[in-house]
């Protein structure tokens, strides 16, 4: 994956919100209403925040509503975000869709419109100062993150073999190396293999070298632990979803048991 692709990441972004589209001209009152995995966030917010932040960032206004109840929020970012959430829970689940749908549009036609500068040159983003394409590589991240989400609270799988999955795995697949060597602990020497086994395939191997840990294509010496999983497991690991626990039974071990379930247990990397 490439950020500088900005064509590549506007067409996931675009795919994810058709997708998201889609599902959410199916959805009854009760399912925008379900719970999901995101603290205190049903269907409906997820879809909420979006919208939210696709505001924000088009420069279209944010609310003037304040949320009462903070109890799950976690930092500034979190309380901004709850304050649009919470502006939207009064409407129903299709007069928020109704909204995605106008939303995404002028989203749409706004970066079409924009001139090849926009995206790569170094400007200042929510992220510092980068590229746009960087920043809209996160985003298109984050959009597909939520829609699984709420497909998981629904039971209602989709868009995990997607443009939109590869590259929110390989987004957070380049974690790997901070959560081997800094969280996790693995010892100088040892290298650790993580093997995502679809709907998006991965395998990445880890080698801790001098105390730094890096991704190496080639090693000479045997593994000190191998983790499997599949990359819905790795989604959810990697965005703080479930724990290493929650999802023992979908996460296969071989070498360091010890060190294996500190990786799992450290994919977190969503603040």
């Amino acid at each position: 994956m490439n950020d500088a692709d900005y064509k590549f990441t506007l067409n996931c972004l675009y795919e994810t919100w058709r997708s998201i589209q889609s599902l959410g001209e199916t959805l009854n009152e009760a399912q925008f209403k379900t719970q999901t995995a995101c603290p205190g966030w049903s269907v409906q917010d997820n879809i909420s925040h979006l919208i939210g932040t696709e505001r924000a960032l088009g420069g279209l206004g944010d609310t003037q509503h304040r949320a009462t109840n903070l109890e799950h929020v976690k930092n500034a970012i979190g309380e901004m975000n709850e304050h649009q959430v919470d502006s939207r829970r009064r409407l129903s689940g299709a007069e928020v869709m109704k909204e995605f749908a106008e939303m995404t549009r002028i989203r749409r036609e706004f970066f079409e419109r924009a001139p090849e500068s926009f995206f790569t040159d170094e400007s200042m983003t929510p992220i510092g100062r980068a590229p746009m394409a960087s920043f809209l590589s996160i985003r298109a991240m984050d959009c597909w993150v939520h829609e699984q989400d709420v497909r998981r609270a629904l039971g209602l799988p989709g868009n995990q073999d997607s443009a939109s999955a590869e590259l929110s795995v390989d987004r957070l697949c380049r974690t790997l190396p901070m959560v081997v060597g800094k969280r996790a602990k693995a010892p100088e020497g040892s290298t650790s293999v993580v093997r995502i086994t679809g709907p998006v395939n991965r395998s990445i191997a880890i080698t801790v070298k001098d105390g730094r840990a890096a991704v190496v294509e080639n090693f000479d010496s045997t593994p000190i632990v191998e983790l499997s999983f599949d990359s819905n497991t790795f989604i959810e690991l990697a965005t703080g979803r479930a724990t290493g626990e929650d999802l023992r039974e979908k996460i296969k071990i071989n070498g360091d048991a010890e060190l294996g379930m500190k990786i799992a247990d450290s994919l977190n990397v969503m603040i």
